[in-house]
């Protein structure tokens, strides 16, 4: 059943911890770089920033030093220690106009509060404000909704840490000015930030970026676009075993494959709604033959014209299209990331088509076939998080009724499935509510891998139909659902989850022959190729390095078994196996270790 709603992090003593530390390392900036000009400071995911305008120097932007960083870490130690009062009040618009005359990001900001175009906290709002809130400590003041803490003292000085800098346009916009950002952290103590400090070591040691280098996975080159990967042969063999993996077990569940353009007419997806919807992050239409085209932002869209292909009968239901679609999206160049975070993505996307009384038994079905990906992977803390609406934005389509219709379907179905979820306000795709899974990898980072959705809007938008037993017209329901989400992001995620030491299944190169000296390598590649004769993916180092550096070499390629061969080895027909951990596990006759092997790779096991 469902879980009672955790406490929202905007909510949490964590936050208002994150909040109080930007504003006291904001401080601690203008008592170092008084002529410094000050932007927006939120809390973040496990920490909190602030921008910063220094001026120019030499023409461009001045920047913050490693050892600036440290003064200012240090000044804003001192002062949390104090023990200052966060004292909250608000002002007219002209007072603020007149206290921030200096600071004319704040200024910007006091503008468009009053025109009712952001509120405080930067979010957007369709209420002109007559006056402004602000927090002040000592003699710094800042435009601010708040929360904080009471006191500068609950932010512990040991359980501070500033983190890097970097540039960032203001508002995000690259024809802005760009400021200087600094990223910090902050703590309930201590212990949890020298965690997090480890944690972090750990993941840059696991950044999937240089081990996609290091093991040969995947490319950008900036002659191509930054966020556009290219998939070397290494990773495009990771990505097409995922690819076949999933395409069987559709197969088996009865998915149907479909395959859809690159580009579509403008008007698809205004009838969709992506495109008035999520234009900002969509490419520029392009005119074809006095028509406006565009890259293809969704594949449902495309899916929806395959169902309309024909008449349809509800013995055609449930109707269930599957495609590995590539998408594309507009992403700012200052935020793009590797695999994680690109311009052009391909989606494990498929779409069911099924009638209202087949819908709960549909949703339950996806459940089970993302949970058995789940499981599959050894992803097995994981949690599920049901999407809804926020009825006071307008950023969600539909009438009430649909939308309760939909979270109710959900939770049904959720309920009977017997799953633990939480009900989170806001998480809803705009056309219908969704069921999310939130996966926790090895470092404790929380990634959205699967999700299921169910639309009632595209249906009545796209007057979809199918004949009923009783001969009249009716309206089918729409369930998105997508496993993997996003191949290139949850590569990236299987990168760092593993560290690159993947599962013999997935692994790129499974088996590295090791011939000792050059008289062995005719019986290497023949044993190589015996296994590939079973579908193992092999490798042979016949190059004239010793033998224990062709063993290395293969460990720093994370490959899970080396097969030493040498003269005993070619005279009983066996190879002597090491694994990629270091152990020397002797010789086995090849017959038993292909036998040992396959039986691994058909489980796929996470043993070696």
């Amino acid at each position: 059943m469902s879980e009672t709603n955790p406490i929202p992090y905007a909510e949490s003593e964590l936050y208002r911890i994150r909040h109080s530390a930007a504003h006291v390392m904001a401080e601690a900036v203008l008592a170092l770089f008084p002529e410094a000009k000050i932007a927006i400071g939120p809390p973040i995911e496990d920490g909190f920033y602030y921008d910063f305008d220094l001026g120019q120097e030499n023409g461009k932007p001045r920047t913050f030093s490693e050892e600036n960083l440290a003064q200012i870490e240090e000044r804003m130690k001192e002062l949390l220690k104090q023990n200052a009062p966060f004292e909250h009040s608000s002002m007219s618009i002209r007072e603020a106009q007149a206290f921030f005359a200096d600071q004319p990001y704040k200024l910007e900001l006091i503008a468009d509060l009053a025109a009712g175009k952001l509120d405080e906290n930067g979010e957007a709002t369709a209420v002109p404000a007559s006056e402004v809130s602000i927090y002040k400590q000592r003699d710094f003041v800042d435009l601010c909704r708040g929360p904080h803490v009471k006191f500068t003292k609950q932010v512990k000085a040991n359980a501070v840490k500033l983190l890097r800098t970097g540039g960032a346009y203001w508002r995000g916009n690259e024809n802005n000015p760009q400021l200087q950002r600094i990223y910090g952290t902050a703590w309930h103590n201590k212990e949890e930030l020298d965690e997090y400090l480890r944690l972090l070591e750990e993941a840059k040691a696991r950044d999937h970026r240089r081990l996609g280098k290091q093991l040969g996975l995947f490319h950008i080159s900036q002659l191509v676009g930054s966020g556009l990967p290219l998939w070397l042969p290494k990773g495009a063999v990771l990505r097409e075993t995922l690819e076949n993996f999933l395409r069987q077990a559709q197969l088996e569940r009865g998915y149907l494959p479909v395959i859809t353009p690159h580009i579509g007419k403008l008007d698809l997806y205004i009838t969709s709604g992506h495109y008035p919807y999520y234009k900002a992050s969509q490419y520029t239409p392009i005119d074809v033959d006095e028509e406006k085209f565009m890259l293809k932002p969704m594949n449902c869209p495309h899916h929806i014209e395959i169902y309309r292909s024909e008449a349809r009968s509800y013995r055609d239901l449930p109707l269930r299209l599957a495609e590995f679609g590539t998408v594309y999206r507009y992403e700012q160049s200052g935020e793009l990331t590797g695999l994680t975070r690109v311009r052009g993505f391909t989606v494990d996307d498929s779409h069911l088509f099924v009638t209202p009384d087949q819908l709960e038994e549909e949703f339950i079905g996806v459940v089970d076939l993302i949970q058995f990906v789940f499981q599959t992977m050894g992803f097995h803390d994981f949690r599920a998080r049901l999407g809804t609406n926020d009825p006071s934005s307008d950023k969600y389509a539909g009438a009430p009724e649909m939308w309760a219709k939909g979270i109710n379907a959900i939770r049904q179905a959720a309920d009977k499935a017997g799953m633990n979820y939480t009900i989170e306000e806001g998480e809803a795709a705009f056309y219908g509510p969704k069921l999310d899974f939130i996966f926790r990898d090895v470092l404790k980072r929380e990634w959205q891998l699967g999700t299921v959705q169910v639309d009632f809007l595209l249906p009545e938008r796209f007057d979809l139909e199918y004949t009923g037993e009783d001969g009249q017209k009716h309206r089918p329901v729409m369930i998105h659902r997508a496993p993997f989400g996003s191949m290139e992001r949850f590569v990236g995620i299987l990168i760092e989850h593993f560290n690159g030491a993947f599962p013999l299944w997935l692994a790129p190169a499974q088996v590295m022959m090791v011939p000792i000296a050059d008289r062995h390598n005719e019986y290497a590649h023949a044993v190589s190729r015996q296994l590939r004769a079973v579908g193992m993916r092999v490798q042979v180092d016949d190059s004239s390095d010793r033998m224990n550096k062709k063993i290395r070499n293969a460990q720093l390629q994370k490959i899970p078994y080396m097969l030493v061969v040498g003269d005993k080895e070619m005279e009983n027909n066996a190879v002597a196996v090491r694994t990629r951990d270091e152990e020397d596990r002797g010789a086995l006759p090849v017959a038993e270790f292909i036998s040992h092997a396959t039986t691994l790779i058909t489980t796929k096991s996470m043993e070696l």
